[in-house]
């Protein structure tokens, strides 16, 4: 009778809490998003936004507090979570509402990752729609009341984002202040990762895909070399078995119908067995 091995808890904690994180930072995001889309709303919305976003960055805390308490080796766990802990403490050092976007950024990337049934494909389409829209928001917001700023509305700050990501860069609208330049360079440092592992998986794919045409283009061609090799050893068994026998000759076998030794006259036709032969005059 075998035995299952137990997962460790960590593990399993992970596995149980991945779902409703990622809900929870759905959530976050719309907190964030709906008073810099809709600044005139009542108060109590932003209030209920701005719990929300503590709310959830706190949830992810707590995440960060139990894993590392059911890590065997909790300095190692910290060593090997750097941005983890980076994304705690930001926000307690200074209680600023971007810090606070950027902790739960990398605390949501972070936890992506270590979710099997995310792919590559779609954790850099996730990442891509989340950093351009967090960025747009968060430039939208530093950048609306800025005396010469010429971000003003989210048409303007979607389309500064894109520009910035894929580092085309038009120059028709940028950031003029100073948190707004470091939104600027934190999005065209992760567009240009973001392009550089989609064009690493695009050449990983045509890669693989050419050794598989490769490799079946070997197999067939084997498998032409072994039939080759079949027929032409049948060819031969066939010519081997359709070529005539010679006849074997043995000792006291008869040549022509005369036995070798019997003159050629004692062997005529007609001769009667037994019958002498008559005397010659």
């Amino acid at each position: 009778m075998s035995v299952k091995k137990e997962r460790p808890a960590k593990v399993r904690w992970e596995e149980l809490t991945q779902t409703p994180l990622l809900v929870l930072a759905v959530a976050f995001g719309i907190a964030y998003a709906v008073p810099i889309v809709a600044p005139g709303a009542e108060p109590w919305v932003h209030r209920l936004c701005s719990w929300v976003e503590w709310g959830v960055w706190g949830t992810f805390a707590v995440d960060y507090a139990v894993r590392l308490g059911l890590s065997p080796s909790r300095w190692a766990f910290v060593r090997s979570h750097p941005l983890d802990l980076l994304a705690v403490l930001l926000p307690m050092v200074q209680p600023l509402r971007l810090l606070r976007v950027v902790s739960t950024l990398l605390l949501v990337g972070r936890r992506a990752r270590m979710a099997p049934q995310i792919t590559l494909t779609t954790y850099v389409a996730g990442a891509v729609v989340g950093l351009m829209m967090f960025g747009s928001l968060a430039v939208l917001h530093v950048e609306r009341d800025a005396p010469n700023g010429n971000i003003k509305t989210l048409g303007d700050a979607v389309w500064w984002s894109f520009t910035t990501m894929t580092t085309v860069g038009y120059g028709d609208h940028a950031p003029t202040t100073g948190l707004g330049r470091v939104l600027a360079v934190g999005l065209m440092l992760s567009g240009i990762a973001l392009l550089g592992v989609v064009t690493a998986n695009i050449a990983a794919w045509f890669i693989s895909r050419f050794e598989r045409d490769d490799a079946q283009e070997r197999r067939q061609t084997e498998l032409l070399e072994s039939l080759t090799r079949e027929v032409r050893e049948l060819r031969a068994e066939v010519a081997r078995l359709s070529a005539p026998v010679p006849p074997q000759t043995a000792p006291g076998s008869v040549l022509g119908g005369v036995p070798e030794g019997v003159p050629e006259a004692a062997s005529g036709a007609g001769a009667e067995p037994g019958a002498a032969s008559a005397p010659r005059a």
